[in-house]
C-alpha cells in the first residue's frame, strides 16, 4: 500500500519545466515577467541570517522592480530567445547595484512561458575613506555617495580627494534609466585648490545588440595647472583651460546574423588655451592655444561573441570578455564655419578581438590610432597595441601575461607618454620616464582563494614581474633604458558593495636600481576595477 501511495505521490510531481533554448526551439512566446528584487543579505542562508547582515538589509532600500524591469530586452508577447536572455543578464550584471541575478521560466502552456527575474542588490551607500600609494606618492578620499538612492538608480555623491596634482571637492548626480529606461543623465562639479571642472551630459546610447538608435549631446570646462614631469619630479607646469562639447545621433539596423553595423553623425568643439605663470617654471615647450570644432562620421561594428568565465579580472565572480571583433573608426574635419581656429582632419580608430587558446586560455587583443593630419601647429599621431593572455592551472591558479606598446608624434612635450608607479611600473616612483615610446610587459603569478571574509570580502594573491622603458622624447629621462621591479601582492575584491573595487597591497622591488633617489621597495596601496 505505501508503495502504491509512494508511486501516486511520484507521478504527481510536475514535468521539469523546459530550458529556455528547448522553447525557443519549440517557438514559445513570452507571457507575463515577474521581477523580484531582494536584500543584499539572503536570510535564508543561515551564514547570512545574523544580526549585522540584518541590519544592513534593514538600512538598506531595496531596488525598485520597475528599474530592472526598464532594462529588459524582452517583454511580454516577445518569442523566446536565448541570446537576448544572455544579453539581458549581462547588461544586469554590468549595474553596480546587482550583487546576482537569475532569469528564469516559471510555467509553461500553450506556447507561453512566464519568467522570473530575480536579482540580489549590493550595498549602495558608500562612505568611506580612501587612501592610495603609488611611486611614493601617497593620495586619498574621504566621500559619501549613493548610487541607488531609495531603490531608483539614482547616484548622488560628494568627495573630497587629494592626488598628487591636486586638492578639491567634487559633486556628483546621474541617473543611467530615465524615460525609456537607457537614457542617462550625469551632472558633475568639482572644486579644486588650482582650478575647477564642471560636466553636463544627457545620451541615450547603443545599450545592447539590437538597438537602433542614440542620441545625445555633452558640455564641459576645466580650469587646472598641468605639470610636466622628469626623473618623478615636477620639472614646469604651466595653467590648462579647456571648453568642449558634443552633439550625436546614430542609427544601426539592429544584430543581423552575427554582426552589428552603426552609423553616428556629430558635431564637436574643444577650445584649449594655456597660460604661463612667471613665477613658476615654465615647460620646455609651452602648448599652443588653439580650437577643433566641426562635424565627425563614426562607423563601429561588433560581433556577437561573448564568453562567461570566473577568476580573470574578479575573484569568484562572474566576467564577461568580448571575444568577438569590435572596431570603431570616426573621422572628422575642423572648420571655421564652427569657431575652429584650425582645419586638421582629425582620424581615430580603435578595435579589439579576443581569441580562444587550447586548454581554456584566453587572449584579448586592443589596437588605437589617432591623428590630427594639416594643423597649423603640427600633427599629433598616436599608436597603442596591447595583449592579455589569461591561462588558467591547475587548482585556483592562473598565469597572466600583458605587454602594451605606445607611441606617439607631436610638437609638445605634454603629449608625452609616461612610465612609473602609476603606469605600470609598481617598483619605481610615479611618471618617473617620459618619452615618445613606451613598451611595457607584466608577468603574474594569480591566486584565487575560495575565502569569503565576513561574507563580503573575496582574496586572492599575486606574484608579479613589471619591465618596460620610455624614451625618445625632448626632456631627457634621469635613468634612461629599461626599468624592472618583482613583488608580491594580495588581493581584496569588495564583492557586497556597488563601487566593487579590488583592495591591491603590493610591496614591489626595483632591480638594478642606479638612481639613489628611488628606495629599495615600494609599497603600493590602490583601489582598481581589476585583479
Amino acid at each position: 500500500m505505501a508503495a502504491i501511495f509512494a508511486g501516486a505521490a511520484l507521478a504527481q510531481e510536475p514535468a521539469p519545466l523546459p530550458s529556455f533554448a528547448q522553447l525557443e526551439a519549440a517557438g514559445a512566446r513570452i507571457g507575463t515577467i515577474n521581477v523580484v528584487t531582494d536584500d543584499i543579505f539572503d536570510r535564508d542562508d543561515p551564514r547570512e541570517n545574523n544580526i549585522a547582515f540584518r541590519a544592513a538589509n534593514a538600512l538598506h532600500v531595496t531596488t525598485k522592480p520597475w528599474l530592472i524591469r526598464r532594462v529588459l530586452l524582452f517583454k511580454p508577447g516577445d518569442p523566446v530567445a536565448q541570446r537576448v536572455i544572455d544579453e539581458t543578464e549581462r547588461l544586469i550584471r554590468s549595474s553596480t547595484t546587482v550583487y546576482d541575478v537569475t532569469i528564469r521560466p516559471v510555467a509553461y502552456r500553450d506556447g507561453v512561458v512566464d519568467i522570473e527575474v530575480h536579482t540580489r542588490d549590493t550595498w549602495t551607500l558608500q562612505p568611506g575613506l580612501k587612501f592610495r600609494r603609488e611611486g611614493g606618492v601617497s593620495s586619498g578620499a574621504l566621500n559619501v555617495k549613493e548610487t541607488n538612492l531609495a531603490g531608483t538608480g539614482t547616484t548622488i555623491g560628494i568627495e573630497r580627494n587629494s592626488t598628487v596634482d591636486r586638492s578639491g571637492t567634487v559633486l556628483e548626480l546621474s541617473h543611467d534609466h530615465l524615460f525609456d529606461g537607457w537614457t542617462g543623465i550625469a551632472l558633475r562639479r568639482a572644486a579644486y585648490d588650482d582650478g575647477s571642472a564642471s560636466s553636463l551630459t544627457l545620451s541615450h546610447p547603443f545599450y545592447a545588440l539590437d538597438t537602433r538608435w542614440a542620441a545625445g549631446a555633452s558640455i564641459a570646462r576645466f580650469d587646472r595647472r598641468d605639470a610636466v614631469f622628469e626623473g618623478g619630479n615636477a620639472v614646469g607646469d604651466y595653467r590648462h583651460l579647456q571648453h568642449a562639447g558634443e552633439l550625436f545621433a546614430g542609427h544601426s539596423n539592429g544584430l543581423v546574423g552575427r554582426w552589428t553595423h552603426r552609423q553616428t553623425v556629430g558635431i564637436n568643439y574643444q577650445a584649449d588655451a594655456y597660460e604661463i605663470d612667471p613665477s613658476r617654471p615654465p615647460p620646455l615647450t609651452p602648448p599652443v592655444d588653439r580650437t577643433l570644432a566641426g562635424p565627425f562620421f563614426r562607423y563601429e561594428a561588433i560581433e556577437d561573441d561573448f564568453i562567461t568565465l570566473t577568476n580573470r579580472e574578479r575573484i569568484e565572480r562572474p566576467e564577461y570578455f568580448a571575444m568577438g571583433l569590435h572596431s570603431t573608426l570616426q573621422v572628422g574635419r575642423s572648420l571655421p564655419a564652427f569657431g575652429a581656429t584650425e582645419q586638421p582632419w582629425q582620424l581615430s580608430a580603435n578595435v579589439t578581438k579576443g581569441f580562444r587558446a587550447p586548454g581554456g586560455r584566453q587572449i584579448l587583443t586592443a589596437g588605437s590610432f589617432s591623428a590630427q593630419y594639416g594643423s597649423t601647429s603640427g600633427d599629433v599621431r598616436a599608436f597603442g597595441a596591447s595583449a592579455r593572455y589569461f591561462a588558467p592551472q591547475q587548482g585556483s591558479l592562473l598565469f597572466y601575461l600583458s605587454g602594451a606598446v605606445d607611441t606617439v608624434r607631436s610638437p609638445t612635450a605634454a603629449d608625452d607618454v609616461l612610465l612609473g608607479g602609476d603606469t605600470g611600473l609598481r617598483g619605481y616612483p610615479i611618471r618617473y620616464q617620459r618619452g615618445v615610446h613606451r613598451v611595457l610587459f607584466t608577468a603574474e603569478e594569480r591566486y584565487y582563494t575560495d575565502w569569503y571574509l565576513l561574507r563580503i570580502f573575496r582574496v586572492g594573491a599575486a606574484a608579479y614581474f613589471d619591465v618596460g622603458r620610455a624614451w625618445g622624447g625632448q626632456i631627457p629621462n634621469t635613468s634612461p633604458g629599461w626599468l624592472a621591479d618583482f613583488g608580491i601582492g594580495l588581493r581584496l575584491l569588495n564583492a557586497r558593495a556597488s563601487f566593487g573595487n579590488v583592495l591591491h597591497l603590493d610591496l614591489a622591488f626595483p632591480v638594478h636600481n642606479s638612481d639613489p633617489g628611488i628606495r629599495s621597495r615600494q609599497l603600493v596601496v590602490k583601489t582598481a576595477k581589476t585583479f
